[in-house]
């Protein structure tokens, strides 16, 4: 199976979810939000710098979780920003 190429939307939406859950991490390491979050430093640095554009849905969760931010406030917030 091929996966479609990402669009500059879905990069961008990415860039916004990494933003997003670095300022949720706040003061904590990334090596603490990854062992809380059960995934690895690596993962978690990817997704924050928006490297990892579209990450599986359970780690997002477990990530949002382990930073104490709902999922469902991640939905408006990387919606994409009007031309």
């Amino acid at each position: 199976m091929v996966r479609p190429p990402l669009s500059q939307e879905d990069r961008e939406r990415g860039i916004r979810l990494g933003e997003i859950l670095r300022a949720a991490r706040g003061g904590r390491t990334s090596v603490e939000v990854a062992a809380e979050a059960g995934v690895s430093v690596e993962t978690l640095r990817k997704i924050e710098h928006g490297r990892v554009p579209t990450p599986a849905f359970f780690t997002v969760v477990a990530i949002a979780r382990a930073v104490g931010l709902p999922v469902e406030s991640l939905c408006g917030d990387v919606e994409p920003l009007p031309a």
